[in-house]
């Protein structure tokens, strides 16, 4: 049919078949509803969320007075009684209840064709640049047409159906759930569902504590526009006969106000959603979401060329990749990332959880919460530096909200001033240690996500931003982290952190390497937050007189950067976490230019560890090797990675793609679709080095791989607030153009040369490769 093939390759995800699984559907989003979009011929699926679907309610997770635990838990540790520690906690430390709520999906709607079972020259294909989720056959003479997309503007999830031949549109469309309390009604030309969130999966957690009661309430409204034919409604379902166009508008809402407060009406909420649309026509409704979708999709181009392969569909391509490599599917993966992050995270919204917007089920995987221990954090990776600055508002809020109930927790758990978070959090911010000891217990949850207040200062240069926001967050959390610290029993003149983990891997111990580099640089960036605004001199002193005794980062015996403050670690082990390279990726105080000893340790690390890993994984292996300056290898976790999602017992030899490109621990995990964005970043631009004058170079091509030898990306950012455009060929740089935001030194570097000039707000500065000769 005309136009199956003009699309962009690049920009575009395309079948010739319907979804046969949730997996495999189409994902639309605007932040605060998604949906995944089945394609099917004589049926359709549309699953649907909303971002504040949730089990429980409001809820503190404190447990009072835990830290009367605290010591007991520490002598046990010095004692070399790790099982005796790790079961204190258990009963003593822990959250209450031990567990966190889960994210639930809201309903799908169900469309029954009539008649369609002689579709022919069928196509389904996800427009990233459009956001619409469209699916296109012939039936008979006639073409069918369906477009699904998510409006922001309107708040509003939008299914539009033509037909080339009048009157031929003959469905049934209704809406169920998940759930088990819930009700479907027609009013007029309206389907309705209502309910309430189920319960958490159990009634009573391993402390015999009880479990919230959920008390959100959910209500969605779809109402259908036809043009010709017949709308009869009858049995909770409405009938569509022999109609030419029809539009469903869907709206959904529940009871949630804030974390604290569930006094929202979610009927009066949908009814004044469709109040604002207004009756708008289709075409005004589509227009809008377009513009409004593409203010930030199109801020970056990404072009690595294309060839006959590019142009076969998706699934066709992701079986491929890893004999063809196409660069082509390389681009279309960098700008699935930006796409599923414009999709799911929008300011006034909940952050992106483990799985973006998008979950199906009840009880998801992991609850589909909030990880702090590398999976949220991944997620906001891209926003700052692919030039959307502005979708780390969601996560800034999670991070003020955190900042606030994990008081509490510092004050209960600890009996320290200061704010504290742990492993996870959900849409309730708790802060307690969950789960189980043997990896709950890791308190830099909070301190790592600091890092994205910093980021965001760095790249919007916003002091306004870093005086009223940023910096009494960084100062509450580094309060709590100067009074965390002890000293280290062998060698008092250092400090250490404990009792904590190194995520997921180990138990409960005394002084982990990634709680000491993410530590260091909490301090230190509330220390150069400090003289930026000229506050709190004394403090700032106290820190450095503390940051300055952190255990520094220690070689082992096997030449490999040690996870623990013993030499301990075993080359053999290829466990999924190496979150003591937090220090080289995404912390900056391990480079091969700046650490050469470290960089080398880091490398013998990943290499005893092996590439392979769950999806998440694999992603930050991505980033590892090209902070390495390694972009062969890092290329080779990317092929690695691009690869259908295989069933397998080995932990090391999953991950993989859905069809539908999504990321697979497996299961489903979005944070390896933004990995992999930010890897690729990586290997295109660096910008987190500072000279010997404290300020920031931007390394360009830095890690580029042989596969990707050629391309050009427009609208990069880096810090200082510097727009950056790249183009090369033959894996050398032809042209690299900077715009300055906000004027200021800028120091651009290729090749080891250095080029450093004073710019003015607006200066769009050229450079080929022979300026960074001179």
């Amino acid at each position: 049919m005309k136009g199956q093939t003009l699309s962009d390759p690049s920009l575009t995800l395309w079948y010739n078949q319907p979804s046969n699984t949730w997996n495999d559907a189409l994902p639309v989003g605007n932040g605060r509803l998604g949906a995944m979009v089945y394609g099917g011929k004589t049926k359709e699926v549309i699953q649907f969320n909303e971002e504040t679907l949730w089990s429980g309610q409001p809820h503190d997770y404190v447990n009072r007075r835990a830290f009367k635990s605290l010591a007991k838990i520490k002598n046990s540790l010095w004692d070399g009684k790790r099982k005796e520690a790790e079961e204190i906690a258990n009963k003593k430390f822990m959250s209450n209840p031990i567990n966190q709520s889960s994210y639930q999906s809201f309903a799908n709607v169900l469309i029954d064709f009539k008649n369609h079972s002689n579709v022919t020259d069928y196509k389904r294909s996800l427009d990233l640049e459009r956001a619409i989720a469209s699916t296109v056959y012939k039936l008979d003479k006639a073409v069918i047409k369906r477009e699904v997309f998510a409006s922001h503007p309107d708040q509003v999830i939008v299914v539009h159906l033509t037909s080339s031949v009048k009157g031929i549109l003959n469905f049934d469309i209704t809406l169920d759930s998940n759930h088990s309390d819930y009700k479907v009604s027609i009013e007029e030309n309206e389907i309705v569902i209502k309910g309430k969130a189920d319960n958490f999966k159990r009634d009573l957690d391993i402390n015999k504590n009880k479990f919230p009661l959920s008390k959100i309430k959910f209500e969605a409204r779809l109402k259908l526009v036809q043009k010709g034919g017949e709308l009869i409604s009858k049995n909770n379902k409405v009938t569509i006969k022999n109609a030419t166009e029809v539009t469903c508008y869907l709206v959904g809402a529940t009871n949630f106000v804030n974390f604290k407060d569930i006094s929202g009406n979610p009927h009066k909420r949908c009814k004044e959603y469709f109040k604002k649309l207004n009756n708008k026509p289709y075409n005004l409704v589509k227009e809008n979401h377009i513009k409004d979708f593409q203010k930030y999709f199109n801020r970056l181009h990404i072009d690595l060329g294309e060839t006959k392969i590019s142009r076969r569909p998706t699934n066709e391509r992701l079986m491929s990749f890893s004999q063809d490599m196409d660069p082509n599917l390389v681009a279309l993966l960098y700008q699935y990332g930006r796409y599923l992050l414009i999709s799911s995270s929008r300011k006034g919204t909940q952050p992106a959880n483990l799985q973006g917007i998008w979950n199906d089920r009840i009880s998801p995987p992991w609850g589909s919460k909030y990880t702090l221990n590398i999976n949220l954090e991944m997620n906001y990776w891209i926003t700052e530096v692919t030039n959307l600055s502005e979708l780390s508002e969601p996560l800034i809020k999670l991070i003020d909200d955190l900042s606030n109930t994990g008081e509490k927790i510092a004050k209960e758990h600890y009996n320290m001033p200061g704010w504290v978070a742990h492993h996870n959090t959900d849409i309730w911010r708790g802060a307690a240690p969950i789960n189980r000891s043997n990896h709950g217990i890791w308190p830099t949850g909070g301190a790592w996500l600091s890092q994205h207040l910093w980021w965001h200062y760095e790249f919007t240069q916003n002091k306004d931003f870093l005086k009223k926001m940023a910096y009494p967050i960084l100062k509450k959390a580094s309060l709590f982290f100067s009074n965390y610290l002890l000293e280290f029993p062998d060698n008092k003149e250092l400090l250490i952190s404990g009792p904590s983990n190194s995520p997921e891997h180990g138990g409960l111990v005394m002084g982990p390497t990634m709680d000491h580099q993410i530590i260091r640089n909490l301090f230190r960036v509330t220390i150069e937050a400090s003289k930026i605004l000229n506050v709190d001199r004394g403090f700032r002193m106290k820190l450095e007189k503390k940051m300055n005794r952190i255990m520094p980062n220690k070689i082992g015996k096997h030449g490999q950067l040690q996870e623990w403050v013993k030499d301990i670690d075993n080359p053999k082990d290829k466990h999924r976490h190496i979150s003591h390279l937090w220090g080289l990726h995404p912390g900056s105080e391990i480079h091969p230019l700046t650490t050469p000893e470290l960089a080398e340790a880091c490398k013998i690390t990943l290499q005893n560890r092996g590439d392979g890993g769950t999806g998440w994984s694999k992603a930050w292996k991505i980033n590892f090797w090209a902070r390495l300056l390694d972009g062969d290898h890092s290329f080779q976790l990317l092929k690695e990675l691009v690869v259908p999602v295989k069933k397998s017992v080995d932990k090391n030899k999953k991950g993989g793609l859905y069809l539908n490109l999504f990321d697979a621990h497996p299961p489903f995990q979005i944070d390896g679709n933004f990995g992999i964005t930010s890897g690729i970043t990586e290997m295109i631009l660096q910008n987190h080095l500072k000279n010997s004058k404290g300020e920031t170079i931007i390394d360009i091509l830095p890690a580029l791989p042989s596969r990707i030898s050629k391309g050009e990306i427009f609208g990069l950012k880096a810090r200082g607030n510097f727009e950056v455009s790249i183009l090369w060929k033959e894996r050398e740089l032809s042209k690299v153009v900077v715009k300055s935001i906000n004027g200021g030194k800028l120091n651009l570097r290729y090749k080891k040369n250095v080029i450093t000039k004073n710019t003015n707000r607006g200066d769009v500065l050229t450079f080929s490769p022979n300026d960074f000769k001179k």
